[in-house]
């Protein structure tokens, strides 16, 4: 087995004086889907946001290849793609203009590529329509175009499904079986009936 590219050790966490989760650990390799699952309020967003490290409410320990993820938060941030439940775009920018300020910092690319993974994610016509004028779905499209040209070897996606149609959920589920076929590991949450062969599932301390 390929050696976890992160991992959760006897994690616990607490908001407003109620234990969201306790005990948990799990490993998250090269060349898997890993699912998140409980009721509302469990605590998933939490979760994947501990494990981005975008939350510091807990204790136990986050490891990044073997180490400290703290010891290597420069390393794993770039190793990493996150997109959140609010699909994160900026309105008074265009889908175009939002692709280009993600990727200006570390992995620019060129616009003819942005625009093509703008078509691919079903926003042909709409590059340069500001943000502020498009649907949820359309919204949410932006940010998931970001998959078609990222190569970060971590995706942490909460709700990635959300408010896109029966196409776009065909297509994003295509995308992440590629993906992970390819030897990316992606964390997920969705209230999508997702059926992954081998896919691992981590619900409030276990691994199923």
């Amino acid at each position: 087995m390929s050696e976890p590219l992160l991992q959760a050790v006897d994690l616990h966490c607490e908001r407003d004086e109620r234990m969201l989760f306790s005990a948990l650990n799990f490993s998250i390799v090269p060349g898997t889907i890993t699912r998140v699952e409980g009721p509302n309020g469990s605590g998933k967003t939490t979760l994947l946001r501990l494990l981005a490290g975008l939350h510091d409410g807990y204790s136990g320990r986050v490891l990044w290849r073997g180490e400290p993820r703290s010891a290597r938060r420069e390393e794993f941030l770039r190793n990493l793609l996150y997109i959140g439940h609010r699909p994160g775009v900026k309105p008074l920018l265009t889908p175009l203009e939002n692709l280009q300020a993600i990727f200006a910092g570390r992995h620019p690319h060129s616009n003819e590529i942005l625009r093509a993974a703008l078509d691919s994610s079903g926003l042909a016509g709409f590059h340069n329509v500001p943000c502020q004028n498009l649907s949820a779905g359309q919204q949410r499209r932006v940010a998931l175009a970001r998959l078609l040209v990222s190569d970060e070897p971590l995706w942490i996606l909460d709700e990635a499904f959300t408010a896109i149609d029966h196409r776009g959920v065909g297509n994003l589920e295509q995308l992440l079986v590629q993906r992970a076929a390819s030897g990316g590991a992606i964390v997920l949450t969705t209230h999508h009936p997702l059926e992954v062969p081998g896919m691992q599932r981590v619900m409030l301390g276990q691994v199923i």
